[in-house]
């Protein structure tokens, strides 16, 4: 049996990591500036992490949702006080996609609705609704368009306003910081106006907090920036470390009914003791500070950078976009500087990096991209 074909591969092979560095099969090392997709939150193989999952698999690896793990109830606990929704409830699951899914059917089953009103350049997924939201025609299969989306500007509280009076939407869903789309943060005055008028009209307000959640923005959601309360959050990438793990945080105006959602995976033992290690790092560690700080110096530092044309970001989710496409600049970076980096797009490299990035490690980075940019420009 081979493979299915679904990415272009870099003839790369990762077999070890530990901090922001990893390595290949041949020994290389490499700056890890991505954590694969963001979710490499406190860092590969953090010895506290590595530890807790051991211990837990050595006590039991999984078992079914049909009887109580307490594990469940620490993670809603540690995670309730650690964002600032402890009067949310929360629903495990193991994917960001899984996540929006469960989010917009909530949001039908609340209000009874079924329209959905998304922005442009959205990425919530690859799942049946999730990737009816997303702003990507080619990944919508037939089967898959299955309900009305109306995608509107970014940044449009008008236009959103407009669909709103129309009185059929069931939820409105934005990232706090778009990642596929291009680093491009919602203002804080237009996320005031989603959450006043998903109020107004009777819509639900759910946050896509996947890429941008947990600690990345330098503060624990983005959104948080705006001062605001979403009705539904999605959470996942960062918030086992690796571990596939994801999770809908639930406003109290929901009424839970059995049999509505479920799960055979979500939840599990395993996941719950990672993810719990995983806020247990980063508060001992200080890591949603110092995405604020070193991510400051970074997005100051590439600005001064050349090609650059804009630099969009907040914390350690950055987007640089060049005045021409990046394709030599990321294979450059990855295959003569050893760098790990992502892009948005034909013209913007994304950078992801672990939370516990140090300056000297964004210093480190920064060398390398001037080498780079002085070879591909």
């Amino acid at each position: 049996m081979k493979l299915f074909d679904v990415y272009p591969l870099f003839p790369v092979e990762i077999v070890r990591g530990l901090g922001c560095r990893v390595w290949d099969a041949n020994g290389g090392e490499y700056l890890d500036l991505y954590g694969g997709h963001a979710v490499i939150s406190v860092g590969h193989s953090h010895p506290a992490y590595l530890k807790a999952i051991v211990e837990q698999l050595n006590r039991l690896g999984f078992y079914s949702n049909s009887v109580i793990n307490g594990l469940q109830q620490q993670l809603a606990d540690r995670l309730g006080a650690a964002c600032g929704y402890d009067d949310y409830a929360l629903f495990l699951i193991n994917t960001g996609a899984e996540a929006n899914e469960n989010a917009l059917k909530l949001a039908s089953f609340h209000n009874g609705k079924r329209r959905v009103a998304a922005f442009q350049k959205a990425f919530h997924g690859r799942t049946s609704a999730a990737v009816q939201v997303t702003d990507n025609p080619k990944i919508v299969a037939p089967i898959n368009d299955g309900f009305p989306v109306t995608r509107l500007p970014l940044q449009d509280a008008d236009a959103l306003e407009a669909e709103l009076k129309k009185g059929d939407v069931s939820s409105v869903i934005i990232e706090g910081i778009q990642g596929v789309g291009g680093i491009r943060i919602p203002a804080n005055g237009f996320l005031r106006d989603v959450r006043a008028l998903c109020t107004q009209y009777e819509a639900v307000l759910i946050l896509d907090e996947i890429q941008s959640g947990y600690g990345r923005s330098g503060k624990f959601f983005a959104h948080q920036y705006a001062g605001i309360r979403p009705d539904l959050i999605t959470v996942a990438k960062g918030i086992a470390n690796g571990f596939p793990m994801a999770a809908v945080l639930i406003s109290p105006r929901f009424r839970a009914e059995h049999g509505m959602l479920g799960t055979t995976f979500g939840g599990n033992h395993l996941a719950c003791a990672a993810a719990i290690a995983v806020l247990d790092i980063m508060a001992s560690e200080g890591l949603i500070e110092n995405a604020r700080q070193v991510g400051a110096f970074l997005n100051s530092a590439l600005r001064e950078m050349p090609g650059v044309r804009e630099v969009r970001g907040c914390g350690l989710m950055i987007g640089m976009e060049f005045d021409r496409p990046v394709r030599e600049i990321r294979t450059g970076l990855l295959f003569e500087e050893k760098v790990f980096t992502g892009v948005a797009g034909a013209d913007t490299i994304r950078l992801l990096p672990p939370l516990c990035l140090t300056q000297a490690d964004a210093e480190d980075f920064l060398t390398r991209l001037r080498k780079t940019l002085k070879k591909k420009l």
